[in-house]
């Protein structure tokens, strides 16, 4: 038998959900939409997203197919051009400093500059807040 390296399964189920995360933000999906599309709850989303949880090959499948990738893509096997909108790793960033500020008001404020430097109303803000605070890593709303 060769000695060969195998892959640390928690590391790959980390992967898994951070590139399952990083694709629903891209996409503009809440984790309540994608739970919504899946037929489960935002919290088993949250635990897949962070690798708490094992996506099962069946429930991968079913991610892939709402998120228009091939199963594949979670692993990093096949590269798709991912967004006209700019840089991914941009907005992975700003959405996971933008998470860890805990002022509520300092997050208001943000937002609305956020809103105002690309043009958008406060009306069409008010589709896009969150009925309550993100916590605990919860992207909810903050992406659409």
């Amino acid at each position: 038998m060769t000695n060969r390296k195998l892959s640390d399964a928690n590391t790959v189920d980390r992967q898994v959900g951070e590139r399952m995360r990083r694709r629903r933000i891209l996409l503009g999906l809440t984790q309540d939409q994608l739970a919504d599309a899946l037929g489960i709850s935002y919290q088993q989303i949250q635990k897949y997203e962070t690798g708490a949880n094992r996506v099962s090959a069946g429930r991968l499948a079913q991610i892939a197919e709402v998120m228009e990738v091939q199963p594949g893509w979670f692993f990093g096997a096949t590269e798709k051009v991912e967004s006209a909108a700019g840089s991914s790793r941009a907005v992975i960033d700003l959405v996971r400093n933008f998470s860890r500020i805990e002022d509520e008001r300092i997050r208001t404020h943000l937002m609305a500059l956020v809103r105002s430097l690309a043009g958008r109303s406060d009306e069409d803000a008010d589709a896009l807040t969150p009925a309550e605070p993100a916590a605990n890593g919860d992207q909810r709303g903050l992406m659409g």
